[in-house]
């Protein structure tokens, strides 16, 4: 966020993301040029071999401050599911960070809400809690098939000590929780429980002690 004389200045920032080789990065740049935006404001996220690194849009939100604006092409590109996407929408609302969506048909830009941003948002809302339906279903159907072949059906816990020290030393760092959470494939909530599970141990087992 840049200040003359006192006054704040809004600064306007693009996410770029592409999941697959198939999807053009530079047709994204190009419309985030167009709409005005700085190419040092640009931050770009590709996939490379089997993962996807965050590292852009880690540092995204880490420079977004109350009054900045963040541009992306369409709205699946902030998030890899819709629940995550969601979520970020949620977050950068509260923090004061606004987003605009340019090539979406429904017209998104929650610095000037409107009914197309609520219906957006209203659409992308019922979409991720389908999403979650689904994936239940999906794990009950699992669950069952295990249990019909005598095979344990226990979840197993979703972060080792190693892995929640790690977590809560990039927090501590400054790292934004939510971005944390969907590095590690958890949920937010799932991250806080095991932060504090890691607290919990740290207060009471001897250093170096592992699950």
């Amino acid at each position: 966020m840049a200040s003359s004389c006192g006054t704040v200045v809004r600064i306007d920032l693009a996410y770029c993301r592409v999941s697959t080789t198939a999807q053009d990065l530079a047709r994204q740049i190009d419309a985030m040029r167009a709409a005005g935006v700085a190419e040092e404001h640009v931050y770009v996220d590709k996939r490379t071999g089997a993962n996807m690194d965050r590292e852009g849009l880690t540092a995204l939100l880490a420079f977004a401050r109350p009054g900045d604006g963040i541009n992306v092409l369409t709205l699946d590109r902030l998030g890899r599911n819709m629940r995550e996407t969601l979520n970020l929408v949620h977050d950068l609302t509260e923090r004061g960070v606004f987003l605009r969506a340019l090539g979406d048909k429904l017209a998104v830009d929650t610095s000037e809400p409107g009914p197309g941003t609520d219906m957006a948002i209203a659409l992308l809302a019922m979409f991720a809690q389908m999403e979650r339906i689904y994936m239940l279903e999906r794990a009950a159907g699992a669950r069952a098939a295990k249990e019909a072949r005598g095979l344990p059906t226990g979840r197993p816990a979703k972060l080792n000590a190693t892995t929640r020290a790690g977590a809560a030393q990039r927090i501590e760092d400054g790292a934004i929780p939510e971005q944390v959470a969907a590095d590690l494939g958890v949920s937010r909530s799932t991250l806080y429980r095991e932060l504090r599970k890691y607290r919990d141990r740290a207060a009471t087992e001897p250093v170096g002690q592992e699950d």
